[in-house]
């Protein structure tokens, strides 16, 4: 009879635990499965059409070629 009773006492801990975590975490839990029924299982987030992606122009880039290095400036003595 000891084994049962211990299995009881585990299975009643185990329920417990889980019911305190559900309880402590209730509000992200309930956005978590409001966020997952709202989801499109087809649609992967991490998979984006080449026309989403911006591609970089070449006059994104700044000039720099009248730039002057640290070298050429005068220090100030």
């Amino acid at each position: 009879m000891g084994k049962a009773k211990e299995a009881v006492v585990v299975a009643g801990a185990l329920a417990f635990a889980w019911l305190a975590i559900e309880l402590a975490l209730k509000p992200f839990l309930s956005k978590a499965r409001d966020s997952v029924d709202k989801s499109d299982p087809a649609r992967d987030p991490d998979d984006v059409p080449a026309a989403d992606v911006p591609k970089p122009a070449d006059d994104d880039l700044p000039d720099v070629s009248a730039s002057q290095t640290a070298s050429d400036v005068a220090p100030d003595a």
